[in-house]
Formats: C-alpha cells, sequence, structure tokens
C-alpha cells in the first residue's frame, strides 16, 4: 500500500527538517499546527519557483489541489472559459471531457475546478492511494499540458453558430456553455458591481467570469496566450493535505510536470488600490422581481468600505470577527438597526467581511426596501457606526464569537481538506503566510490580549476603518422595468456586429465548424487512455458502525462512541403522527421559529446569545424518511439537532429543556421577531402548499403581512403539544467513549425534565398501521411507527415555474422500486451509465446545459435532471432518447464496470464522527444489496 504505516502522517512530517532536498523541491519551514491536528510541510521547486503547502494529517480523505493566479484585464472571461477548456483533454490523456470521465473510472469524494475573481483553482480528493495517483496524472497533464483545441473553446466558451447547426439557412446565434448560462440573478449582480466599484484600478474592475457581452470579443488565440502566461509552474500553489506521504506526492509531480518547466517571472500580481480621499456614490438597475412580496419594495443599497491587506493576516483575523459582531444574529448592532425595524427584506447578500480580493471590504446595506426609504437607511449606518464607537460590544457577545471559533476548530467535517484548501487561497494567492492562518488559537490568545491593553480596542478599529475611512462606495440598484428588453437589444447589436463583419467565407467556414463540432460530439469517445481503478481495488466490506441501544425516561436512545474531539452531537426524531392535518401545513413554519422566539427566563436576544455561547447551533427540521421495503410507507415528524463542547453539556440540555417547557408564544416582543422570521419561509410555503393557486387567507404565505398575527400565533402551541411529546420521541447521542456516560445522564436528565409533557395520544389517521423496528439486528424493543398511503395513485403530472433566468433547470421523475429491491442496486447503475454514456453528451456537449444526467434516489424515484440549460425542450427529448438507448442495450461490460466505481463512490464515501450511526438501516441494506455487485 502507498499509505505509509506505523507512525502518524503528523509524526512522519515533523521529522522534516528546512533545508531538506526532496525530488527537486527544497523544505522551507515545518510547522506543527495542534489546534487543527496538523503539521505544515511548506516548501519551494528549487527549478520553476513553485510553491507547495502540505498538510500533514491523519485523514485518509486526501486532498490535492493546484491553483494560479489568474488577473485578467477584460470581462471576456478568459479565466473561466479557460478552466473549461483545459478540462477538454490533454497531451496524455487527449479524449473529450476526461474530466467527467474520470468520475465512472475513480473513487473520487471531489473533483472540480473554480474560477476566483483572481485565482483558480483544480482539487480533487479521494481515500483510495490508487486513485490519488492517477486523479493526480489526469490533473497536472490537464493544467500544464492541455489540447486547448479550437473546437473545444468554441463549445465552452462562444461560437457563432446556426440554429440549427444541419442548416445554412437558419439564423446565426451566439452559443456555448459559458456564454448561454450566466443566470445573472440581481443579487449576483448588485455584487459584481460593487466589487468592480470599489476596486476600480486593475483585475478587480472586471468580470473574471465573463460578462456576455464582452465574452464575444474572446479569440482562441488570446486564450493560448493566457495559459501559457498564467499555468506556468512559477505561477502555481500546490497544496496536499491528509495521511499520504509527501514524497510520493512530489515525485510524481516532479516526473509528470515541473520537469518539463523554466522558471519565469509571471507579471500577475495584484497591485494595491488607490486610496479615495473622499467617497463615492453610484447607481445600478436590474431586472424587477416577479417574485417580491412587495412590488414597491425592490431597492437595494449597502455602503462598502475598503479595508486592510489580507497578508495582514491577524488584522484581517480581527476585522472578520468585528464584522460578525456587528451584523450576525439579534444581538448585534446592525440587525437591531436595520433589520428589526422591517425597513427591507433582509440584509444584502453581499453584508459582511469580503476577504476574497487582496485588500479586505466590509458591506452593509439592505435589500428589498422602498426607494424613498434610502436617505433614512443610510443615516441608520452612519449613526449605528457612531453608536458603536461610543458604547463597543458587550464582553459575551465576544465571548460568544469566540467559543463558536472554538467549535468550528473542534468539528470534524469530511471535507476538511477542500475547506482549508478554500480557506488559505486568497491570502496565499498574494503571497500571504498561509501557514500564519491556521494558527486560529494563537491569533485568538493575541486579540484577547489587545483587547486586554486597550479595553476600547474594537471601538478604535470601527473609528478607523468605517467612520473616518474615505475609500467608502454608496451603491444603490433598483428595478428597471426594461431591464431584460435592453440587455436582449445589447446583445441582440452585439450579435449584428459580428455577423456584419462576416465575407462569403466566413459564413461557410462557420456552417462547416458547426457540422464539425456536432460531428465530434456525437463520436463515441476512446476513454482507454485514462487511468482506472478496478471493481478489486475496492474495499468489500463496509466497515460497521456499532452503537448500544437504551432508553431514558421510557424514550429509545442510540449511543455512539466516536472520536469526536471533544464535541457532543445530539439528535431527536419526534413523529408527527398525532398532528391534526389542518395543522401539518404550519410545521416548517413551526421548526423556523420554534429555537428563536426565546424560552424560559430568557428572551428571544438572550435565547440566541445563550446559544451561541453554549452550543454549536440548535436547530428543528421537517423530516420525511421513506421506507425501505414499500414504496407507500414513510416516517414523518421533526429532527432536533444541537452539538456543544463536552463542559457545556448541561447548558445544551438545559436550553431544549427550556424550549420542550417554558416556551411563551404571546408576548409583544417575541410578535415582531416572529412577524420577520415568518418573511424567511413564506414564498418556499406560498408555492409548496398553495392548492390549485388559491390560498386561504389565514394560510402560511400571507402569515408576514397579516396585521393580527394571533391566530397564527394560536396555532404553534398546538403543534408544540403534538410534537414535543416524549412519547413520540427517539434520540442518539455521538460522543467519545470518556464522555459517553455524562452525556446518556444529561439525556437522562432531559427526559426527566420533559417528562410532564409525555401524553399518549392517537394517530389522526387510521394509515398509521406498520411499526418497524429501528433496528432489525439488535432484538431491541424499539420501534417506529410509518404512515401507509395505501389508496395513493401517481398520476402523471407537468409542471413549470416561471423564474428570471436566461437558463432553465429541468427534470423528470418516474417512481420504480423501494430500497431493498432487488433491482434498486441496478437502477443506481443504469442511471450512472445513462448519465455518462449519454446524457451528458446529449445536455451538456450538444446541449450546451451546465450539466445533466440521470439518478436513483433513496426513496424509489428514477430522475432525470439538467441545470443552466438553454435548451430545455431539446433536454426533455434527451431523456426519452437515453430511456431508448438503454433499452437497446447499446452499453458494455466494461461500462457497468465503470459505473460501478462511481456508485460506490458515493457508497463509500466518509462519515464523520458526528453522523456515524444516523443512518444504520441504511447501512445494512447497502451491505447486502449494493456490495454483491463486487462480485
Amino acid at each position: 500500500s502507498w499509505r505509509s504505516r506505523g507512525s502518524s502522517a503528523v509524526e512522519r512530517a515533523q521529522q522534516y527538517t528546512v533545508g531538506h532536498k526532496i525530488h527537486g523541491f527544497t523544505v522551507k519551514e515545518v510547522t506543527a499546527v495542534p489546534d487543527l491536528f496538523l503539521t505544515s510541510v511548506k516548501l519551494s521547486h528549487d527549478a520553476t519557483g513553485a510553491q507547495y503547502l502540505h498538510a500533514a494529517r491523519d485523514d485518509s480523505n486526501n486532498l490535492f489541489s493546484v491553483q494560479f493566479r489568474t488577473t485578467p484585464m477584460d470581462s471576456t472571461g478568459v479565466p473561466h472559459i479557460l478552466e473549461h477548456t483545459v478540462l477538454c483533454g490533454s497531451q496524455r490523456f487527449p479524449c473529450r471531457d476526461p474530466f467527467f470521465k474520470m468520475l465512472n473510472r475513480s473513487l473520487s469524494t471531489f473533483m472540480n475546478a473554480f474560477t476566483a475573481s483572481d485565482y483558480t483553482m483544480y482539487p480533487f480528493s479521494t481515500q483510495n492511494a490508487k486513485d490519488f495517483q492517477n486523479l493526480l496524472s489526469v490533473y497536472l497533464d490537464a493544467v500544464f499540458f492541455p489540447c486547448l483545441r479550437e473546437l473545444d473553446f468554441c463549445q465552452e466558451g462562444w461560437r457563432l453558430e446556426h440554429e440549427t447547426p444541419t442548416d445554412p439557412s437558419s439564423r446565426l446565434m451566439f452559443k456555448g456553455v459559458v456564454i448561454i448560462a450566466d443566470i445573472s440573478d440581481n443579487e449576483s449582480l448588485y455584487a459584481q458591481h460593487l466589487q468592480n466599484k470599489l476596486l476600480p484600478d486593475h483585475t478587480y474592475a472586471v468580470v473574471s467570469g465573463g460578462a456576455p457581452l464582452d465574452i464575444p470579443d474572446l479569440t482562441w488565440e488570446q486564450l493560448k496566450h493566457f495559459h501559457a502566461t498564467h499555468y506556468h509552474p512559477s505561477n502555481a500553489r500546490f497544496f496536499t493535505y491528509g495521511d499520504l506521504p509527501l514524497e510520493q506526492h512530489l515525485q510524481q509531480i516532479e516526473e509528470e510536470a515541473l520537469s518539463k518547466f523554466e522558471r519565469t517571472e509571471p507579471n500577475t500580481a495584484v497591485p494595491p488600490q488607490t486610496h479615495w480621499d473622499k467617497p463615492r456614490v453610484d447607481h445600478v438597475t436590474c431586472r424587477p422581481d416577479a417574485l417580491a412580496p412587495d412590488p414597491i419594495k425592490q431597492n437595494t443599497l449597502c455602503m462598502s468600505y475598503l479595508l486592510g491587506d489580507i497578508t495582514d493576516t491577524f488584522e484581517a483575523f480581527t476585522l472578520s470577527l468585528l464584522s460578525s459582531l456587528m451584523i450576525s444574529g439579534p444581538n448585534s448592532p446592525f440587525y437591531k438597526a436595520l433589520i428589526e425595524p422591517e425597513i427591507g427584506s433582509d440584509f444584502s447578500s453581499s453584508v459582511g467581511f469580503d476577504g476574497s480580493t487582496r485588500q479586505a471590504s466590509f458591506t452593509i446595506g439592505l435589500q428589498g426596501m422602498a426607494e424613498d426609504d434610502t436617505e433614512k437607511v443610510k443615516h441608520i449606518i452612519a449613526q449605528t457606526i457612531d453608536d458603536i464607537v461610543a458604547t463597543g460590544f458587550e464582553e459575551e457577545q465576544i465571548e460568544a464569537l469566540l467559543h463558536k471559533i472554538e467549535i468550528q476548530m473542534k468539528h470534524q467535517s469530511t471535507s476538511f481538506g477542500l475547506a482549508l484548501a478554500s480557506y488559505i487561497a486568497s491570502c496565499w494567492n498574494h503571497d500571504g503566510d498561509p501557514v500564519q492562518l491556521l494558527k486560529i488559537s494563537e491569533n485568538v490568545s493575541r486579540f484577547r490580549q489587545c483587547l486586554k491593553e486597550n479595553p476600547r480596542y474594537l471601538q478604535d478599529k470601527v473609528q478607523h476603518y468605517f467612520k473616518d475611512n474615505t475609500h467608502r462606495l454608496t451603491l444603490t440598484m433598483s428595478p428597471d422595468e426594461r431591464f431584460l428588453e435592453k440587455q436582449a437589444e445589447a446583445e441582440e447589436q452585439k450579435l449584428q456586429e459580428k455577423i456584419k463583419n462576416l465575407s462569403d467565407a466566413d459564413h461557410k467556414d462557420i456552417y462547416e465548424k458547426g457540422l464539425q463540432l456536432l460531428a465530434v460530439q456525437s463520436t463515441t469517445q476512446d476513454a482507454s487512455c485514462l487511468p482506472a481503478l478496478k471493481v478489486s481495488d475496492i474495499e468489500p466490506i463496509i466497515p460497521y458502525t456499532p452503537v448500544q441501544l437504551g432508553t431514558a425516561g421510557g424514550v429509545p436512545v442510540q449511543c455512539c462512541e466516536q472520536p469526536t474531539n471533544g464535541m457532543v452531537y445530539f439528535r431527536a426524531m419526534c413523529n408527527l403522527n398525532s398532528l391534526p392535518e389542518d395543522l401539518k401545513i404550519y410545521v416548517p413554519l413551526f421548526c423556523s421559529v420554534i429555537t428563536k422566539l426565546g424560552c424560559g427566563e430568557l428572551d428571544y436576544r438572550q435565547q440566541a446569545q445563550r446559544i451561541e455561547l453554549k452550543t454549536g447551533g440548535m436547530s428543528v427540521s421537517p423530516q420525511i424518511i421513506p421506507d425501505t421495503d414499500q414504496l407507500d410507507l414513510y416516517e414523518q415528524g421533526i429532527m432536533l439537532s444541537s452539538s456543544c463542547l463536552e463542559r457545556n453539556l448541561p447548558d445544551m440540555f438545559q436550553l431544549w429543556s427550556d424550549i420542550f417547557n417554558r416556551l411563551v408564544f404571546f408576548q409583544e416582543t417575541e410578535k415582531e421577531i416572529f412577524k420577520s422570521l415568518c418573511k424567511c419561509i413564506d414564498f418556499i410555503l406560498m408555492h409548496l402548499h398553495r392548492p390549485a393557486g388559491d390560498l386561504q387567507r389565514d394560510g402560511p404565505g400571507e402569515i408576514a403581512e397579516l396585521t393580527d398575527l394571533t391566530s397564527v400565533l394560536r396555532k404553534l402551541p398546538r403543534i408544540k403539544r403534538h410534537l414535543l411529546n416524549p412519547e413520540n420521541m427517539r434520540c442518539a447521542v455521538n460522543a467519545t467513549p470518556q464522555k459517553m456516560s455524562d452525556a446518556a445522564g444529561e439525556v437522562e436528565r432531559f427526559m426527566g425534565n420533559i417528562a410532564a409533557n409525555r401524553k399518549e395520544r392517537k394517530p389522526v389517521r387510521p394509515t398509521v398501521v406498520e411499526v418497524r423496528p429501528l433496528d432489525p439486528q439488535a432484538g431491541s424493543s424499539a420501534s417506529r411507527k410509518l404512515i401507509s398511503e395505501p389508496h395513493f395513485k401517481p398520476c402523471q403530472m407537468k409542471t413549470y415555474f416561471q423564474l428570471p433566468f436566461n437558463v432553465n433547470f429541468v427534470s423528470e421523475c418516474v417512481r420504480t422500486v423501494p430500497f431493498s429491491h432487488a433491482d434498486y442496486a441496478s437502477l443506481c447503475i443504469l442511471a450512472m451509465i445513462m448519465t455518462c454514456k449519454f446524457l451528458h453528451g446529449e445536455i451538456r456537449e450538444k446541449g450546451g446545459a451546465y450539466g445533466g444526467g440521470a439518478r436513483m434516489g433513496g426513496g424509489g424515484l428514477f430522475s432525470f435532471y439538467s441545470y443552466r440549460d438553454p435548451n430545455s425542450t431539446q433536454t426533455l427529448s434527451a431523456f426519452r432518447g437515453g430511456v431508448e438507448w438503454a433499452r437497446a442495450g447499446k452499453f458494455t461490460q466494461q461500462d457497468i464496470d465503470e459505473a460501478k466505481l462511481s456508485v460506490f463512490s458515493a457508497v463509500d464515501a466518509p462519515v464523520a464522527p458526528s453522523d456515524k450511526g444516523h443512518d444504520i438501516l441504511a447501512l445494512l441494506y447497502i451491505i447486502t444489496i449494493v456490495h454483491p455487485f463486487l462480485g
């Protein structure tokens, strides 16, 4: 095995010394980062100067990433189109779209690429050592030695082509994945303008992803030149993470890529933005929002402030904390000043600290506001900044925020490597120290020391960066009824300008290239050049997660001992079988507000602060769990979820006890916060539950607009009595072995505290008839009650949601078989074969959509889908074509074997300690049903 045995990855990395030479690289720094249980090794490549960071950690989900500083000076979208085009084949792997084809030849847990404002990143992750080598070969060849064929540029970027490529008399139009797929919702449009106008001197003044009117100005030659100047090792930053040996990575990268290059001096650095001597004001327009609750309130206003250089990691850390204190949660000053008065629908999506550009920024403002409130909002922002300078923040607010950072450090996710790569990308991109970013505890200690030495430390920062800052942009946005019309006119004018300059030879060339591209897209590709795992490379047995089943106060409790790093995770499922039908429509609303109204002696502000100070979050969400044996059986209820540090166990369960026992729904102070929370889910409820387009007056779609909320408020205690009932509960706790007895004791006390809520209520429907054991193999009496729908008859339906986008999202589904059926696994394989061997070519390559395919769902639905799709009717035909293609058996045994790999990559995906044991039924079925395919 490639993975070393006998010592941990962290210990091995600590043996490197500064100056150590390894396969053309020199070690520059070795740093233990105990906060994150890793050791970082910083290196540079001797010949090219390529920078390299390795994070050694005992995590089998290993990650590789290479990023290039890409700083365009126009809005043709060259870095974005290049990102697409390098993935279309390379020297060693010349087949079309090797990245997509590797999905079926790999056990990758992640594969993708990203274009940011000033860098482009190519990451992948996998738990399999051989797979890591295979993917590394494909990635290295793609970015450093791509084919960059003209037809690939035309397919992915833009081209002039006849509407019907085989008909030269049909009209010419722009086509291409990038140029067509721009959805430009109003929030994204505003954020783009904000960046362009706040940082107008260099690359941030343009649209790195491409603007529709500028993309047609990009030429194939310019694309190749951009690659040659930006995708060079001297402009590259390599990052690896996990428990695989560093030497193997360095040797492969050196031999397959870097040894073929010499050092250059890339001219890609971003200079500092010139600081303005006075604030600026600007205005932009957008499309009207047909979904806006109030047509008058469609304006956005923000003030954005230019801050310091993100390579000053401690200052950026401080400003990020300061941003959270100013805007996060009901206790923050801007929430109180801007959200609670209901001037707008919410903060603008651009609000907060932004450290993605060389110089950070902070933005504050509202969306969904009336134009008449413009001056009022400006005054409130200025006044709130003055108030912060004068009074600062409460100590408990600061402690709650630092506690949140501690939780984030201790919580273990399955994609930690990817999160790390994204976290360091911007700072490292501008030659900041990525290792310094990882020393979170050091930054927290320094922050505490600054507060101790200067109690006005944060107030002084607000004075400097906000009150006295002349580099401030006030940007407003309002709807223009002719926005889309003007946009279409401008694009048509651009098209006609292109057509006007075409010669007869150009027209002939366009027609012939259209046919040529269609022929290439229709040709079956030989992917044999690509590396591939075999089914025999897969572990034939899924690791079993042991759990202990018991009870607390008569409630079933599952305990799962895991290395949770000092965290405790609690979940509880409460079924709603006894809930009257007329109340079910309010369950999503109940879930949204139940942890935000206040409880016990705490009002909603105090409760929010207590949750932040003592837990990693508390949430309630609706749950529908399909049965594994029958399609028309299911369990419905709500899921309670929370986590905390081990030392805060009693506090977390006290908060839950107060929510169960001491909720107060009718205090006047709660009504306004309740009303604002209603707005957040009005749209969803309105569209998911409206019968035949007709909504009753007191339906949830109009809650936020009601002047008297009493009728709605009275429903919530009724829902609570049915749902927060120990009679209907089962619980699960994940904790370390050392802390499990304490956790179990707290659950026992919690059940004792809420015992008064226990009441046996009869199901409201006689169809609650099926009782299933929680774990068929455990022999426990614990069970769950399922709802039967014996009279349900599926019928054909066609649904259309009109949304303000230029592209579509298309889906078609059919009921098939339940999870435990003998055909279920075969349908999973079939979905993957259809996606890779037929639908991808038809929907993405020919149709121009961003993506599409088929999938088999756990509830028995076989679904076809496409997204960001300019040709929805053509896609619906492709769905039907895929069925006919499969019925004709146009796939091989090799196709089946490859599809198995893709299915297994999902089955064998890593599971975080917090989530282990929470899908035990599915796990048992996967072992017995899916894995026989290994034979």
